[in-house]
């Protein structure tokens, strides 16, 4: 099995940022530099944040400066050390962010008659931050930074629908650098006090081993059940994705193991990979950390995080069981078996050397039921993790390896910490110029009223957004716009969002740009477009929960009776789903027999008694139709 530091990584791929072909001393650099960064906000998460300005200005100075010296100008490429445009472009962000933390309190009191220091601080952040989000992502995502940006500046030359006043290049920095909704507002603050702290909790975790203890458990737990290996991915990627909230990096780190063992137990290489990645994005769903977007939600909502985290464990459980379902139907309908006695672990064994290692996220979900804050829990799990760690010599951390877990944090954090800049000016310029009213206008329009077609507008809305934005901004942008729409159309607040929460995540399975299923389809040497294709497929739940949000008490917004029966019913439903997906039921089905489970499936996800009764008596025929055609054979022969 897997020992702690059995890595297989994709560059990139798993959320940070290779350092190892940098010289010598800038990679000294660079490593204090982001456990620096570790330090002062695991220190803030503990202790209480210092001031504003300098809570949110040491994350934003280290952050581009982190990604000016590591990340080359040309994306694809690498350097050995930074060269003087790198080291320029990091000190000048050193310097616009100091002098915002040391004139915060005089920048706030002369609004309205800001300086030619605060007018040319504002337009050095605008271009740092395009820059910034292009190497670390390319240019479609600063691309649409400057479409929002001429948008702002050309309101008036704008077709009527959209048109507005019009702002200048000077108004649109001030607004980026000065207002709550710029650079230095809402979603810096976000990250800060919720993101990056469970990015350390989670580097954490992986210095001591955890992740391997995941894969471990998982495989003692599942190997032997019908498509072992299969089943192995889902157990272990809803292990690892509840605290890593990145569906590739979540793919990368679990299919380096579970995509051979699949291909070697007989599933297709394209099968296997879309496994992976179907049951990664399941993360980002599952408590307690699921991706950034969840604490983007509690602050755009003002819904408490505990709130956000106990309606989400019933839908995280359903799509996990869709895809468990999925694989166990196509395993029976391929004849594919489980993993042999000598390569899996007895789970007594597992838990004996091993448990120690989950005691952190325990005590991490444990702090959060009681209450505590997200920063404080994560602080607290991160500072068990050191001596749970010691409970077996492989994985005992030592000061280097608690060194190592803080600069690993650090980095990790370039990634998502990359398009803060980006997002805020997209965000502000949709604030500065009242888009978001005249959007929710245009999209009422549009629907026609009619909240189905809505929420299939927000799933196209969200492929296209996702196709060049990562998903957390694809999140807020979509969020931004289409909720008041929905608010509109009478879907409560919390599940407006999560119907876009949900929908965001399509661009990591679904074709043409499907980041998560092409990390599976390389670990798996498959094609791309075939692997996003079957990911799609196992992936139903992410197009069929939004419309239960919408139209049932799925997220406990009713009368218990009917939270019961909506829960009972979509799980009998997610069983009929895999049958259906697979075409197998007790054996192989015909086309009635199919399209009688699809009835019944449709059934059991309409929210009502009557309507999941019938489903079980539909799939109840299936199954006794299908029995009498096995005795028929069988007495035949």
């Amino acid at each position: 099995m897997l020992r702690k530091n059995e890595k297989i990584r994709s560059e990139r791929d798993d959320g940070t940022v290779n350092i190892d072909g940098l010289q010598s001393p800038w990679r000294i650099i660079i490593k204090l530099l982001a456990a620096s960064m570790s330090a002062f906000y695991l220190y803030s998460a503990a202790f209480g944040a210092a001031d504003m300005q300098y809570h949110l200005g040491v994350f934003v100075a280290l952050t581009f400066a982190l990604v000016f010296i590591t990340y080359p100008t040309r994306r694809g490429t690498s350097k050995s050390a930074p060269s003087l445009l790198d080291i320029g472009l990091a000190g000048l962000a050193l310097v616009v962010c100091g002098y915002f933390m040391l004139y915060y309190p005089d920048i706030t009191r002369r609004l309205g008659a800001e300086t030619q220091a605060d007018l040319l601080c504002g337009l050095i952040l605008l271009v740092l931050s395009i820059e910034m989000a292009r190497r670390v992502h390319g240019w479609m995502l600063p691309g649409i930074a400057i479409a929002f940006i001429l948008f702002t500046i050309f309101g008036r030359s704008m077709p009527d629908v959209i048109s507005h006043r019009g702002f200048s290049l000077e108004r649109i920095a001030l607004f980026n650098f000065i207002s709550e909704d710029g650079l230095f507002g809402m979603i810096a603050r976000v990250f800060v006090n919720y993101v990056i702290v469970f990015i350390f909790f989670g580097a954490f975790l992986s210095a001591s081993g955890t992740g391997a203890f995941f894969i471990d458990i998982a495989t003692a737990l599942a190997g032997k059940r019908t498509g072992g290996p299969a089943k192995v991915s889902i157990v272990a990627s809803m292990l690892l994705g509840s605290i890593s909230g990145s569906a590739i990096a979540n793919t990368v780190t679990t299919g380096s193991l579970t995509i051979p063992l699949m291909k070697k137990t007989g599933y297709p290489k394209e099968t296997a990979g879309a496994i992976e990645a179907s049951a990664s994005i399941g993360g980002m769903f599952l408590p307690p950390v699921m991706g950034a977007g969840v604490f983007i939600m509690v602050e755009l909502t003002g819904i408490p995080y505990q709130t956000l985290i106990a309606v989400s464990i019933v839908p995280a459980i359903l799509y996990f069981a869709s895809i468990w379902w999925a694989v166990h139907f196509e395993a029976k309908r391929l004849g594919l078996r489980g993993l042999s006695d000598d390569e899996v672990p007895k789970v007594r064994s597992v838990l004996r050397k091993r448990g120690i290692l989950s005691l952190p996220l325990l005590l991490v979900i444990a702090l959060l039921v009681y209450g505590f804050t997200p920063a404080f829990a994560a602080f607290w799990g991160v500072l068990a993790t050191i001596p749970c760690s010691w409970g077996t010599k492989e994985t005992r951390m030592g000061i280097g390896d608690i060194y190592a877990a803080l600069y690993q944090g650090g980095l990790s954090t370039l990634v998502i910490g990359s398009i803060v800049g980006v997002i805020s000016i997209i965000l502000g310029m949709i604030s500065l110029t009242g888009m978001a009213q005249e959007f929710t206008s245009i999209f009422l329009s549009v629907s026609s009223g009619n909240l189905l077609l809505a929420i299939i507008l927000i799933a196209l809305a969200s492929l296209v957004i996702g196709m060049g934005l990562p998903v957390t901004a694809s999140y807020i942008v979509i969020a931004v716009l289409a909720v008041p729409a929905l608010n509109e159309l009478g879907v409560a607040l919390i599940a407006a969002h999560m119907i876009v929460y949900w929908l965001s995540q399509d661009s990591n399975i679904t074709p043409p740009v499907c980041i998560a299923a092409y990390a599976g389809a390389a670990i798996a040497k498959a094609d791309p477009f075939t692997t996003g294709v079957r990911a799609m497929k196992l992936s139903k739940m992410l197009y069929i929960m939004p419309l239960l949000f919408a139209f049932s008490p799925m997220l406990m917004n009713g009368e218990p009776f009917d939270i019961a029966v909506v829960w009972l019913s979509a799980l009998i439903g997610v069983f009929l789903q895999g049958a259906v997906s697979a075409g197998y039921f007790r054996t192989k089905t015909n086309i009635s027999q199919r399209i009688l489970l699809l009835i019944a499936m449709v059934l059991c996800y309409w929210p009502n008694v009557w309507t999941t009764v019938l489903g079980i008596i539909m799939s109840g025929v299936v199954y006794l139709w299908q029995r009498s055609q096995y005795y028929q054979s069988s007495y035949s022969r």
